[in-house]
């Protein structure tokens, strides 16, 4: 379940809205995001409950709508923001002349009269009028202080609330002196009616830079809802008539022409478009569509023209479930806020206990009121809890709309934070490092079976097959017109097959594995044909051997591109496969993968999972119902384009295109939001753990340095800003990046007879550093070796070569 939180303004809010919620029975799990203002809750509580809940910790909330729109309430906040700014900065700068006016002030040529008192009124006045503006920093604050929750309005409202009343108090003071004495000019400058007032300003600042930045942060999201169109031109009792796109309806009939966006997922019924899919895959190729083929909505008519039948319409198009997976992840919370989770719903009691602590420190210091109580003051208005409470959503919340713009949907923040930490990624083979479309390439019977009814019997049982392999079969089979055999009691034999009763007797194909009695002939030839890289399948009627046909599915062109980067970034690559060992070694050498696990079962892939997850953090890739297991089991699952349905279920995170590039776009998206997010928290935190001690006067002593509370007011406005903005810096990031090849250094000592001097080790040593192959060689003749650095993996008869032309002997290379 999804709600709207209102009433929240920093860090300490959303922790105590979450820990509320949390404590109710029937809650499994809280996530409240602050940036968003959502949460989301697990678990049997009523709605009714978590609503009641989230009101008496003091805030609203409501469940989250049905259907999705461009948010509106963010525009509207920033103008209220920006229309009460104005207002109070007209005021500030008027009371700004009154605090530093002198007797020459234009304003003593107007009112001679115009005295200390009188100055003090009106910069009571004008405060006060500043103080009203921004009142609900008061009504927030003080709501929350009087609930047991106080936040970041507690500690501005405390700030600005206590200078007012100092100087209203020292106000009063010198009404009393100068009506007496006609004197009071010192109290004049001890007044705080600019600091009240500037701190809120400043604040408001802060809050107005910090709106702005946020609702960039969410402008991926905006961007994907804008997509979707307003109306679609539907056939009506054969007229075109144009209709609102909630109207439409799945099985109605809409027309796409050039230049039009398509209203819903369907199906072309004629005609033919060229589509630009880059909204929703990132690709920015054009792509053609004809008869019989799905579109997806969203999706811009580049030029073409076609009738439509609607399949998905709404909340169920393929644009609607990226938005609501964009949506999810922002909502979520990573791992890693946790620290700043922890934090923040201590941090407000512990700075109003610091703030406290420090006013009677000075006085018992012996300073003034007026001086501690500006210690006080600053140390309230310059902490800041939504930094820390930022610091996390908005990078989850840039990084994963920088995914869904480049074909990458995370599903929660936890798998964007997972993938940046993978150090193996294990690669399902069929339709992830190959294309997914195998072809027949070798037919043989055997026995007295003729090509034609091997073709026959194993078109027959693949006809209700869903793997690809027994697809290439049936495609194979169709283009030749073969005769189709009547067969019942279909039984999908997992990881090894299919079989079926034909004219009473049991018809099986697959591999090896699944016929008991296979010839010794139809072995070798089997295992020639591995060898190349074709997967052979065998076939066999009862006791009858009828035959082999081999299927290659050929290697993806950019495969070995994005494994070599994979191994290039420092991760280890392996390769899982149902395949027998012999093709799986021919593919994994074509894909440049050193270590492939073969014939392996769907339950093999998810033992072979837990397996690598003891050496390190595992990101499985694959795109069938086979590896949905394995996809479950591992740190990271990511669905690859072509995947099955089940497979994107049970995936952390969907790649709509069907690259292997995309996977090292994911993990170098991720890498760069974990390092946003660990820059984000140190800087929070470091604000803080110096802010403090800063405003408290620490330094004062040691180094002369004072924070006035103005001074921490803008601090703590220019805090959260900087979070936000350094977060928007991931929207600079390229998936087409070139990654730069590490260069694999690797040593090998070879053992020399014949080194009897220094002579002969700086002959050697000169001899080796000469190959471009060698980076260094430390050559010594007391222990007769020699420790060579080398670029690359250099076989060992070249170094050889190169020690024994120098005239010395190599007894061993290790």
């Amino acid at each position: 379940m999804q709600f709207d939180i209102k009433g929240m303004s920093c860090a300490a809010c959303s922790a105590r809205v979450e820990k509320a919620v949390s404590s109710l029975s029937g809650v499994e799990a809280c996530s409240v995001n602050l940036l968003t203002n959502s949460m989301t809750v697990e678990g049997s509580a009523t709605v009714d409950e978590i609503i009641a809940a989230v009101v008496n910790a003091g805030y609203g909330a409501s469940e989250k709508g049905k259907t999705k729109s461009v948010p509106k309430a963010e525009k509207s906040e920033t103008k209220k923001i920006i229309i009460r700014l104005a207002v109070s900065a007209v005021l500030l700068l008027i009371l700004m002349y009154f605090s530093m006016m002198i007797n020459s002030s234009p304003a003593f040529l107007i009112y001679p009269d115009f005295y200390f008192t009188k100055r003090a009124i009106m910069q009571m006045l004008l405060a006060l009028a500043i103080m009203i503006i921004n009142g609900k920093f008061f009504t927030s604050g003080f709501k929350g202080l009087i609930k047991g929750a106080p936040n970041m309005d507690t500690l501005v409202a405390l700030g600005s609330g206590a200078s007012f009343v100092y100087s209203t108090a020292r106000l009063i003071e010198l009404a009393y002196i100068e009506s007496q004495t006609g004197g009071g000019a010192h109290i004049l400058h001890d007044l705080y009616f600019e600091s009240a007032a500037m701190i809120l300003v400043l604040i408001t600042v802060g809050k107005l830079l910090e709106s702005i930045s946020k609702g960039k942060t969410t402008d991926a999201i905006k961007k994907l809802m804008n997509l979707s169109p307003k109306t679609a031109t539907v056939l009506r009792d054969g007229k075109e008539t144009v209709i609102p796109i909630d109207d439409l309806k799945v099985g109605d009939v809409f027309i796409v022409r050039a230049g039009s966006s398509i209203p819903a997922d369907a199906v072309i019924l004629n005609g033919s478009l060229t589509l630009d899919e880059s909204a929703l895959t990132g690709e920015s190729l054009p792509v053609e569509k004809t008869e019989n083929e799905h579109v997806s909505a969203a999706t811009i008519c580049r030029s073409g023209y076609a009738e439509c039948r609607a399949e998905n319409v709404g909340e169920n198009t393929t644009l609607s479930q990226i938005i609501k997976m964009v949506e999810d992840a922002a909502s979520s919370k990573a791992p890693i806020a946790k620290i700043a989770d922890k934090v923040s719903g201590v941090f407000v009691p512990v700075v109003m206990g610091i703030a406290l602590i420090t006013a009677i420190v000075w006085l018992i210091l012996g300073e003034e009121i007026g001086f501690s109580l500006a210690r006080a003051v600053s140390v309230l208005v310059i902490s800041c809890p939504c930094a820390l409470g930022l610091a996390t959503p908005v990078a989850i919340m840039v990084g994963s709309g920088v995914g869904a713009r480049n074909g990458i949907l995370f599903k929660t923040a936890a798998a964007l934070e997972s993938a940046g930490r993978t150090k193996i990624v294990a690669l399902d083979k069929t339709g992830t490092i190959t294309k997914g479309h195998p072809e027949v390439t070798d037919i043989i019977p055997f026995g007295n079976t003729t090509e034609n009814e091997l073709l026959s019997y194993a078109y027959s049982l693949e006809k209700k097959s869903e793997h690809p392999l027994g697809k290439a079969v049936v495609e194979y089979a169709e283009n030749k017109n073969i005769e189709l055999i009547e067969t019942e009691n279909i039984e999908i034999i997992s990881g090894k097959g299919i079989s079926a009763i034909c004219d009473g007797k049991k018809l099986v194909g697959g591999n090896r594995s699944l016929i008991e009695d296979v010839p010794k002939e139809a072995i070798e030839q089997g295992n020639a044909l591995s060898d190349m890289g074709k997967t052979p399948l065998y076939f066999a009627l009862d006791d009858k051997f009828l035959g082999i046909i081999a299927v290659a599915d050929e290697i993806r062109e950019d495969s070995r591109e994005a494994i070599e980067t994979l191994k290039n970034m420092g991760l280890s690559v392996v390769m899982l496969t149902g395949d027998n060992e012999r093709t799986a070694a021919a593919i994994a050498d074509k894909a440049g993968i050193t270590k492939a696990l073969s014939a392996l079962l769907p339950n093999d892939k998810l033992n072979a999972i837990k397996e690598l997850k003891e050496a390190g953090r595992v990101m499985m890739v694959g795109d069938g119902i086979n590896d949905a297991p394995a996809l479950t089991i591992a740190d990271t699952g990511v669905a690859i384009g072509a995947g099955t349905d089940i497979a994107m279920d049970s995936a952390d995170i969907v790649l709509t295109k069907s690259s292997l590039l995309d996977v090292v776009t994911l993990i170098r998206l991720s890498r760069k939001t974990l390092k946003n997010i660990k820059e984000n928290l140190f800087w929070a935190f470091v604000y803080n753990t110096l802010g403090i001690p800063l405003a408290a006067g620490a330094f004062i002593t040691l180094l002369g340095w004072e924070l006035s509370p103005m001074f921490g007011a803008a601090a703590m406005s220019l805090s959260s800003f900087c979070v936000v903005t350094n977060a928007l810096r991931l929207n600079f990031f390229k998936a087409n990046k070139k990654h730069k090849k590490e260069k694999k250094q690797m040593k090998k000592t070879i053992k020399i007879e014949g080194l009897r001097c220094p002579h002969c080790s700086g002959r050697v040593k000169k001899a080796l550093e000469e190959q471009t192959f060698v980076v260094s060689a430390e050559v010594s003749h007391e222990s007769g070796t020699a420790i060579v650095t080398l670029a690359e993996d250099t076989a060992n008869e070249a170094l050889k070569a190169v020690v024994e032309n120098a005239g010395y002997k190599v007894l061993d290379i290790e």
